[in-house]
């Protein structure tokens, strides 16, 4: 079975192991990845924006993309995950034909488009390029992860065989990697992500691989790690990047009051992305300045009880704060750029 097949294996695997949504008292929860990563970060400063509404949006971690995206599918009360673009193309792509894919993509909607997505590649110093990978001890993320998927979608694409591949997470293929257990591992992160802040990384041992195959430039997006990123690195990196997308599930008010609690969820957490989306792009995480919310990946649909909240006339649920919340003109001319592209 090749590695593709392997993975539509896999998502069909976690359909099955996933409970369908069921009524219960509301929560409101996010899927977002690991401890040192970006999406949890993320996740937090969207947190940040509901605390400040007098909501509370739960910030869950999680193996990465294809979790994320099954979990919004399945998991009851889960209204949000982060999902890498590569993902959704995978995704849509085998729904075609298998029918349990098809069943996950059905429901699933895009709330916002949010930045792009670093591969970041930490190989020991002798291993020059991706090419150079062969025969090698590489970790390549755990198999629910979007790491996991990108890094077998570039070894496929690039013909490369690994010795040995591994499938754990980043702060265990840091460990091995410092510890030589390892050659070199995979971590799609956005730039700069805490796991390289926050380890200690020898430059003389270690470095970020460039990425500068023709095809994987063609079939990813062509970007640079900035010099001096990370302690470790004084000079650019050209690597490829993909999106990182936020997903909902189209939820219908009229099915239930669960639904109907949900997409009212849905739709003040769009409202106050979009209402607060200058404090997020000063306050949260660097990558929102990189945030375009017109950017969306091609093929999905905008979630019904999103484009709600980004009505003009949408009043969210916020107990005793509503004062604060009002429109400011600069969002309001981003609201009418938004709803121009998407329709709402």
């Amino acid at each position: 079975m090749t590695k593709l097949g392997r993975i539509a294996a896999l998502a069909v695997l976690l359909l099955i192991n996933l409970a369908p949504a069921t009524a219960q008292e509301l929560a409101k929860n996010i899927l977002t990845g690991g401890p040192t990563g970006t999406y949890i970060k993320i996740g937090r400063d969207i947190a940040g924006v509901m605390e400040g509404c007098g909501q509370t949006l739960t910030v869950h971690e999680s193996a990465g993309s294809l979790e994320n995206f099954l979990g919004v599918r399945n998991r009851p009360a889960t209204q949000f995950g982060i999902v890498q673009s590569d993902v959704l193309e995978y995704l849509q792509t085998y729904s075609a034909d298998d029918p349990a894919i098809a069943r996950a993509v059905a429901g699933v909607r895009i709330a916002f488009p949010l930045y792009n997505e670093e591969v970041h590649i930490l190989a020991a110093r002798e291993i020059e390029d991706v090419s150079d990978l062969a025969g090698r001890r590489v970790a390549i993320g755990v198999a629910d992860s979007g790491t996991f998927l990108t890094a077998s979608l570039i070894l496929d694409l690039t013909g490369v065989e690994p010795g040995e591949t591994l499938t754990i997470g980043p702060d265990e293929s840091m460990a091995q990697l410092l510890d030589g257990g390892i050659d070199a591992f995979f971590y799609v992160a956005g730039a700069p992500t805490a796991l390289f802040e926050e380890t200690e990384i020898d430059p003389e041992r270690f470095h970020l691989l460039p990425i500068s195959d023709e095809v994987l430039q063609a079939v990813y997006t062509p970007t640079e790690i900035p010099a001096d990123t990370y302690a470790f690195q004084d000079e650019p990196v050209d690597v490829v990047a993909v999106k990182a997308v936020l997903m909902t599930y189209e939820y219908d008010p009229a099915r239930n009051a669960y639904h109907r609690a949900s997409c009212e969820a849905v739709s003040d957490v769009s409202n106050l992305i979009l209402t607060q989306f200058e404090t997020l792009r000063t306050e949260g995480h660097p990558k929102w300045q990189k945030v375009d919310l017109n950017d969306l990946p091609p093929g999905w649909e905008i979630g019904t009880c999103v484009n709600a909240g980004l009505a003009a006339d949408y009043v969210p649920n916020c107990p005793n704060l509503a004062p604060q919340m009002e429109e400011n003109a600069a969002n309001s001319a981003y609201r009418d750029r938004i709803c121009a592209a998407i329709g709402c």
